[in-house]
């Protein structure tokens, strides 16, 4: 599991896929969640405006991403 540290206590689901370099576009998130590939603790997520708090869990692009502050 990769640990993505984040600025602030939030981010958006869609920019937490950019950050970690599984999306190089906001557009390219967008398609990734239309798969429907992309788990959040576990449950399926599509809206890429999801908001992420340190210690969620993303599961996309066969990786799982930890969201930590930093």
């Amino acid at each position: 599991m990769r640990e993505i540290p984040i600025r602030g206590e939030v981010i958006r689901l869609g920019q937490l896929l950019q950050l970690a370099g599984l999306a190089d576009t906001g557009g390219e998130a967008k398609a990734l969640l239309a798969e429907g590939g992309v788990t959040v603790n576990g449950e399926p997520e599509a809206r890429r405006g999801r908001q992420l708090r340190a210690g969620d869990v993303v599961a996309a692009g066969g990786e799982q991403l930890r969201v930590v502050t930093g």
